[in-house]
């Protein structure tokens, strides 16, 4: 958490002399966090490993009508979900964002007290005849996120690091609840899913500041980035070869 939260103090020209006592603190953690990540270090809070897993047995009838669908997924730092997302075939936009509290308190600042209801989400929209949304689910639930974790990930905690997949509709909550059963059931991963599934109109996502959208693309070098979310592009294109697409589909140009 305080990882993250230093990374907004740097880079948030809206605010540039909030916290700066503050910020000395935290950028020294993260200077410390970047010689980790080129030195090749392992510390108590890496990166999640992915799983391989079953594919859903349920998943959404395409529709010959749709040309574009929505899901809306909360799995920790946006920064990493967003970046994974982004280099999925079939999706046409993912955006940063807050979901789950009310819109006065959907800025990173309030979000980041963790007292707001608010986790960082991203909001996928993609194409339903290139990819369903059941397979976004195992992306999720494999590459971006450990599962099991409860209100943390990787190095940040606090309730708006949880996981939740947030549903548009009675048939997207089917395919999110049966697949967490059927994922617990084959005990593919080491403890209970702890994954939320919450009812969120798609207008009850709030787009995050500008300077967290494409964070990942814009700066792959970063410490937080090169240590905790590369990994995870790495292990998409390993584990899902046919879904990975090498150049991000990015906030700036969608």
């Amino acid at each position: 958490m305080e990882t993250k939260n230093a990374l907004a103090t740097v880079y948030n020209p809206a605010h540039p002399q909030s916290g700066r006592s503050v910020a000395v603190r935290r950028f020294a953690l993260l200077s410390l966090l970047s010689l980790v990540a080129v030195i090749g270090l392992r510390s108590t809070h890496a990166a999640e490993t992915a799983v391989k897993i079953p594919a859903p047995k349920i998943d959404i009838a395409m529709s010959a009508d749709a040309s574009q669908a929505t899901a809306i997924l909360a799995g920790g730092c946006f920064w990493g979900v967003q970046a994974v997302f982004q280099h999925t075939q079939g999706v046409i936009a993912a955006v940063s964002g807050y979901a789950g509290g009310d819109q006065m308190h959907a800025h990173y600042d309030d979000v980041s007290s963790g007292s707001t209801g608010h986790a960082e989400t991203v909001k996928i929209t993609y194409d339903p005849h290139q990819i369903s949304y059941g397979k976004l689910l195992q992306i999720y639930f494999s590459v971006v996120q450990d599962p099991t974790q409860l209100d943390r990930q990787g190095p940040d905690s606090g309730t708006q690091y949880r996981s939740v997949i947030f549903y548009q509709s009675d048939e997207q909550k089917r395919i999110a609840t049966s697949y967490i059963a059927q994922l617990d059931a084959a005990k593919v991963f080491p403890k209970p899913i702890v994954t939320q599934t919450v009812a969120l109109p798609a207008s009850s996502f709030y787009a995050a500041e500008k300077y967290h959208q494409d964070f990942a693309t814009l700066h792959p070098q970063h410490g937080y980035i090169a240590y905790y979310d590369l990994p995870k592009l790495e292990n998409l294109k390993k584990l899902f070869p046919a879904e990975y697409r090498p150049v991000a589909v990015t906030v700036a140009k969608s």
